[in-house]
């Protein structure tokens, strides 16, 4: 007989995975209508006019003298009209700032800017005499949400994109990016796709060949990807609910940040608390805005190859999302802030932050359930495994086929046959193993733990061919 206590456990399970499910799906024919949609409306168009705005791309560099070149050298070449780089030495402790005044001829300028958001102090600002769009800016060490709010200060564009030193932008990013802040005039922020490049074939930091990463941990995290982060916020933006766009990459009206305030600068989850402060003070003005999340501009990272590294990473995660979540706490439940109080918000404490509690709890209670004699319920266990382990195989599964119909990333089938086999196994021990490291981080966060923790990176290079 099932109780209580296990009914609420399976309807738990349930409700996430169904949510996730509806995502995909809906996330699936909201995709095929936009790529329909990019090919009617072409992005070259809109540049024959005055309609475009200009883009200041902030880089925040700590410590990436071994890179720092190669990714500035990749920017300079994407393929839009009017853009500036902003480069942020962030206090790097190595020659980070060297190698760019060696390479690029910087000389140190008198720039005038107005501090308008707080930020640590700037020790200089250089320029190349041959490439009058690329400024650095030295400063001390404050960290990412800083040096962010310092490259916001400097610049004059119209919008701001926020990307890591380490990300790789497809070279028509930006052309496909800047659509929806023309077509919906009031378009605060947007974000891209964020895939995954360990196992890529690549050459002076363009991508000639995708394939899935060939490490156990890197092809776990594809499959997450693209359920959670690809479908998952695809989801959001249909239903006008989106709460996160990466802090790996993403586009920002500029006087919307100036308007908020910028980044906070203790917080770890920096990225998501700004979508939130962002929903908070535009939907308290009672101002139309848009926070998009688009299928096809594609940014393209590294992911953590070890289990630390992994581990941190997701803590860390977490720690932000707690963090968030807390500080507008008094937006739950209250219809000032519409859909965004009354169901979003809730929805992440009650399934995002909580559910590793429930996650784990779940199955330390079926264990007990062993040990107890004549305490085993058998219609429940096989219920719990039916919907906890296969059907989450099921939306990982159809996220994956829905990647491939609406994408076709990969061009070999043996990496949507690895994708294929990892959305089982993502399911059995990974997503429990997850779960522990979340837990970990509200942990944390209670003890008011701000440090990012280590990260092994192994570079791009050491994807090239």
């Amino acid at each position: 007989m099932i109780n209580v206590i296990e009914w609420s456990i399976i309807a738990y399970f349930f409700s996430i995975n169904t949510v996730y499910l509806l995502l995909v799906v809906s996330s699936l024919i909201y995709v095929r209508k936009q790529m329909l949609l990019s090919n009617v409306i072409k992005p070259s168009g809109l540049f024959q006019s005055n309609l475009y705005k200009t883009i200041s791309i902030l880089v925040p560099a700590y410590n990436e003298a071994e890179n720092i070149v190669e990714s500035i050298e990749s920017l300079l070449r994407l393929e839009y009209p009017e853009y500036d780089i902003i480069v942020i030495n962030d206090g790097s402790s190595d020659n980070t700032l060297g190698v760019l005044i060696s390479h690029f001829d910087l000389q140190k300028t008198d720039l005038y800017y107005q501090q308008t958001i707080s930020h640590q102090q700037v020790s200089g600002i250089y320029q190349s005499p041959d490439i009058p769009s690329l400024i650095v800016i030295d400063k001390e060490n404050g960290g990412k949400a800083d040096a962010l709010n310092t490259g916001i200060n400097v610049s004059e564009n119209d919008l701001i994109c926020a990307i890591d030193a380490d990300s790789i932008l497809e070279q028509d990013v930006l052309k496909k990016l800047i659509q929806t802040f023309i077509t919906q005039k009031n378009t605060i922020a947007a974000g891209g796709i964020i895939r995954v490049i360990n196992g890529c074939k690549i050459r002076n930091r363009e991508i000639e060949a995708i394939h899935v990463p060939d490490t156990f941990w890197g092809r776990l995290q594809s499959v997450e990807y693209i359920r959670a982060f690809l479908f998952g916020r695809v989801g959001w933006d249909y239903l006008n609910s989106l709460v996160i766009i990466s802090g790996a990459f993403g586009i920002f009206d500029r006087k919307a940040l100036l308007e908020v305030g910028g980044y906070l600068p203790d917080t770890v989850g920096e990225d998501i608390e700004l979508i939130i402060r962002m929903h908070s003070h535009f939907l308290k003005k009672k101002e139309e805005y848009h926070v998009r999340f688009l299928p096809e501009p594609i940014c393209w990272t590294e992911v953590p190859t070890d289990y630390k590294s992994l581990k941190n990473q997701r803590n860390r995660w977490h720690r932000g999302l707690a963090d968030s979540l807390w500080r507008h706490k008094y937006m739950f439940f209250n219809p000032k802030y519409k859909h965004i109080g009354l169901f979003v918000l809730p929805f992440f404490l009650i399934f995002e932050l909580i559910g590793p509690i429930v996650i784990l709890g779940s199955y330390i209670y079926i264990a007990a359930l062993f040990l107890i004699p004549g305490y085993m319920s058998v219609p429940f266990v096989i219920l719990f495994a039916a919907i906890s382990i296969v059907y989450g195989m099921i939306v990982s599964l159809i996220s994956v086929f829905a990647e491939e119909i609406a994408f076709k990333t990969y061009s070999s089938s043996k990496d949507v046959l690895i994708l294929i086999l990892y959305s089982f196994v993502e399911n059995l021990g990974y997503r429990q193993i997850h779960a522990w490291w979340q837990i970990t981080g509200l942990i944390d966060f209670i003890k008011g733990k701000k440090s990012w923790g280590q990260m092994k990176r192994k570079g791009f290079k050491s994807h090239s061919s």
